[in-house]
């Protein structure tokens, strides 16, 4: 069983757009972690901000753990955060679904209609979020 929670984190810490993963039918979860993966995104994002000065890579691998659960962050050229908080180690399709979802997210950013940090609502973006979800970490 493999349960990822991806989030792209504006400027102001706010959630952009979020999404979850998981190998598991909706119907057959017992518990919903959607709140305690919101909460641990969110605690993690001093981390993200301490080790994105540190590096000169985007991709900040796996920089935060709370019990089962591993934080990875990626940072855009325009300083967006982008987390996944997951429970198993997969950190080349981490870095796939990243890459992925950062060139998806410039293609986004670039339409004339949208306005840096205001949340992403476009069925589009959404169906390639979950395409690059199924590929690169459910696989």
């Amino acid at each position: 069983m493999s349960t990822y929670y991806f989030v792209i984190v504006g400027h102001n810490d706010n959630p952009i757009y979020e999404k979850e993963f998981s190998t598991v039918n909706k119907e057959l979860r017992k518990e919903d972690h959607r709140h305690l993966s919101q909460f641990i995104a969110h605690a993690a994002l001093d981390l993200v901000d301490e080790h994105k000065w540190k590096t000169a890579n985007m991709q900040l691998k796996s920089i935060d753990r709370f019990n089962q659960w591993f934080v990875s962050a990626f940072i855009a050229a325009s300083q967006i955060r982008f987390i996944i908080v997951h429970d198993n180690k997969n950190d080349e399709g981490i870095k796939n679904f990243f890459n992925e979802m950062y060139d998806t997210y410039i293609k986004h950013s670039m339409n004339s209609f949208y306005r840096i940090n205001t949340p992403i609502k476009s069925p589009m973006f959404d169906k390639k979020a979950e395409i690059f979800g199924r590929k690169c970490l459910l696989s």
